[in-house]
C-alpha cells in the first residue's frame, strides 16, 4: 500500500502562478477573495497508447473555486448524515460511502456537459446529487420514503437521476450497460459521451473485457473510469491484481491515470476525455487512485485489513477537501470567512433534509406496480401469481427530451 500513500511533499509540490485582478477589498482581512483567478499544476498523469495527455495545469476562477468547495462540502455532510441514518437504524439494507472519493466525482462533473451520461456502482450517493438530485431526494431514497427520487422503492444502491442511470448492485454490471448508453449517444447523434464508472474490486470482471472490445469495435464515447481506491472490499489491490496498472488493462483502449484526490486534476482528465471521445476516436480507459475512508460497506468496520495509522495519514496528507481548501486559500481565490458561509448552508441543508427523510411517509401498496415501464403498452403486469396480475400505473411521468 506504500505506492497508495504518497508523502505529503511529493503530493503537494508544484509551481503555482497567479493572476490579479482589481481587489474586491483592499485590507489584509477581507471577507471576500481578492484574486480572480490561479494556475495550478497537476501532478503528471500516467498514458497508456496516447502520445498526448490532459493538460498538465489547470486555470482556476474564484467563482468555481467557490462552486467546487461547495460540492465537495455537501458530498462529505451527505455520507456523514447518510452514516449516522444507518447507525440509527433508520437506513437498512446495503450502505456505501463515498467520503474520501469526492474529488472524482466533483471533478468529472465539472467538466461533463449536459448531453453526456454517467452510470456508476453502488457507491453513488455523491454522483446522483451532483447529476441534480436535490440533498432531500438522496436521503429521502435512503431512508425508503416517497421524497426519495425512486420513490423510496431503490434504496442505496438504486438512486436515478435525469442522465444518471445508477446506482448498480451488480459488481461490474455498469460496463456492459454503459457501453450500451454510449451506444445510445452514438446512435442518436447527439455528441454526448458515458462514464461507465466502476472500483478496483470489479477491475477483474471478464465482462469488463469483453465490453472493452465491442466499445473499440464500434468506437463508442465510453469513458470506462477505476476509482481505484485501494481496496477491493477486504482485499487490496496488491493481492487481488496481477498488474495494478488499471488504466492499461484495455490494452488496445488508450488510458490515463489520474491522481483521483485532486479535484482539478479529475476535471482536466474529463475535459480531455470528452474531446478524445467526441472526435470519433472511440472508448478510454482512465484509472482514478483515490481512498475510501470507511469500510467497504457500513458493516464493514475497515480496520481488519488496513491499519487506523494508514487511513490517519490519507486524511492528513491526501484529503481531497483540505488540500483543495489550502489551495485556494493560499492563493487568495476565496477567503476563510466566505468557506465559513459554505460549510454553515451545507449544515444546514442537509441537517434539515435529513429531519424530513426521517419524518416523511413511505409509498402505498398502490405503487407497488408503479413505473416499471416506460411507455407500457399492456395495463396489466405480471404479480407474485399468474392469475393475479397488477395494474401498472406511472407515478412520476418521465421528461421526453
Amino acid at each position: 500500500m506504500s505506492k497508495l500513500i504518497p508523502s505529503a511533499a511529493k503530493l503537494l509540490s508544484g509551481n503555482t502562478i497567479t493572476k490579479a485582478a482589481t481587489p474586491v477589498v483592499t485590507t489584509t482581512k477581507a471577507k471576500y477573495s481578492t484574486k480572480s483567478e490561479a494556475t495550478f499544476e497537476i501532478k503528471p498523469y500516467k498514458l497508456h497508447k496516447l502520445d498526448k495527455g490532459p493538460a498538465q495545469s489547470a486555470t482556476l476562477t474564484s467563482e468555481d473555486a467557490l462552486k467546487i468547495y461547495a460540492q465537495l462540502a455537501t458530498l462529505r455532510r451527505i455520507e456523514t448524515a447518510s452514516g449516522n441514518l444507518y447507525k440509527e437504524k433508520i437506513i437498512r439494507g446495503f450502505c456505501h460511502l463515498y467520503s474520501g472519493q469526492e474529488a472524482v466525482a466533483v471533478g468529472m462533473r465539472q467538466a461533463m456537459r449536459d448531453v453526456d451520461s454517467v452510470i456508476t456502482a453502488y457507491r453513488c450517493h455523491g454522483w446522483t446529487h451532483l447529476m441534480g438530485v436535490s440533498v432531500l431526494g438522496v436521503l429521502s431514497e435512503l431512508t425508503g420514503r416517497r421524497t426519495g427520487c425512486s420513490r423510496g422503492k431503490g434504496g442505496s444502491m438504486h438512486l436515478y437521476g435525469r442522465n444518471f442511470y445508477g446506482g448498480n448492485g451488480i459488481v461490474g454490471a455498469q460496463g456492459p450497460l454503459g457501453a450500451g448508453v454510449a451506444f445510445a449517444h452514438k446512435y442518436k447523434g447527439d455528441g454526448g459521451v458515458c462514464f461507465a464508472l466502476y472500483g478496483d474490486g470489479a477491475a477483474n470482471q471478464g465482462q469488463l473485457f469483453e465490453v472493452y472490445n465491442i466499445a473499440k469495435l464500434w468506437d463508442l464515447p465510453c469513458v470506462f473510469v477505476c476509482e481505484n481506491n485501494g481496496y477491493g472490499m477486504g482485499t487490496s489491490v496488491d493481492r487481488s491484481s496481477a498488474s495494478t496498472e488499471y488504466y492499461t488493462r484495455g490494452d488496445y483502449v488508450p488510458g490515463i491515470w489520474v491522481d483521483g484526490m485532486d479535484v482539478l486534476a479529475a476535471r482536466e482528465a474529463t475535459k480531455y476525455a470528452i474531446d478524445y471521445c467526441t472526435s470519433g476516436k472511440g472508448p478510454l480507459v482512465m484509472e482514478m487512485e483515490t481512498y475510501r475512508y470507511s469500510g467497504h460497506s457500513m458493516s464493514d468496520p475497515g480496520t481488519s485489513y488496513r491499519t487506523r495509522d494508514e487511513v490517519q495519514e490519507v486524511r492528513q496528507t491526501r484529503d481531497p477537501i483540505t488540500s483543495f481548501k489550502e489551495k485556494i486559500i493560499t492563493n487568495e481565490l476565496v477567503t476563510p470567512d466566505q468557506l465559513k458561509e459554505i460549510d454553515a448552508k451545507v449544515r444546514t441543508e442537509v441537517d434539515e433534509a435529513t429531519k424530513q427523510a426521517k419524518s416523511e411517509p413511505e409509498i402505498g401498496v398502490e405503487e407497488l406496480s408503479g413505473d416499471i415501464y416506460y411507455n407500457n403498452a399492456e395495463p396489466f403486469i405480471r404479480g407474485l401469481h399468474p392469475d393475479a396480475p397488477l395494474r401498472h400505473v406511472e407515478v412520476m411521468p418521465r421528461m421526453r427530451n
